[in-house]
């Protein structure tokens, strides 16, 4: 029997250009869990992962990364090296926030040929893997790997990749 480790995710709705489907919500919950779970966090954890639209993540992205561009999805770590501070009150690591434009996600779910909430998934594993501290940065093999637990993630919770995954020419093994 797989031990599912205690997470709270907190999730706000701070957009108003894309009605959060039914059952959103609870995905969002599952994908982070998913991620705990595959990657043997025990601990009880705490996210916050809060859906704006493409004004506010560009706003935010010029101010933490200084990039003037709206993105997809942004993540805010609280820990470092595994290290977590801890929520007093419940015991639980902090493992920081996530941030998706609801509004970017309908338009890459729509590029890709996939639903919304495959999307949303995706970029939640995604945000989730950072927050744990993968990185994709530098490209290459810690971009491979990345993708690959993304992949094994989505799999897990019935969500199958619709095309194979292929690296770009730029980018180096």
């Amino acid at each position: 029997m797989i031990k599912r480790p205690k997470v709270k995710v907190e999730i706000h709705d701070e957009q108003t250009k894309v009605k959060v489907p039914t059952g959103l919500r609870l995905l969002v919950r599952r994908s982070c869990t998913a991620v705990l779970v595959n990657e043997g966090f025990d601990d009880p954890a705490e996210v916050t992962v809060t859906f704006v639209d493409d004004e506010r993540i560009h706003e935010l992205n010029r101010e933490f990364r200084q990039i003037d561009d709206a993105t997809d999805v942004l993540s805010f770590p609280l820990g470092e090296n595994g290290v977590y501070d801890t929520n007093p009150e419940t015991d639980a690591m902090m493992l920081g926030d996530v941030v998706i434009s609801l509004e970017h996600a309908v338009a890459q779910a729509q590029l890709y040929e996939h639903s919304l909430q495959r999307e949303v998934a995706f970029l939640t594993v995604h945000s989730m893997l950072h927050l744990l501290g993968y990185d994709h940065v530098n490209g290459g093999l810690e971009r491979v790997r990345m993708r690959e637990k993304e992949e094994e993630v989505l799999t897990k919770l019935g969500l199958h990749r619709t095309s194979s995954y292929y690296l770009g020419e730029d980018d180096e093994i």
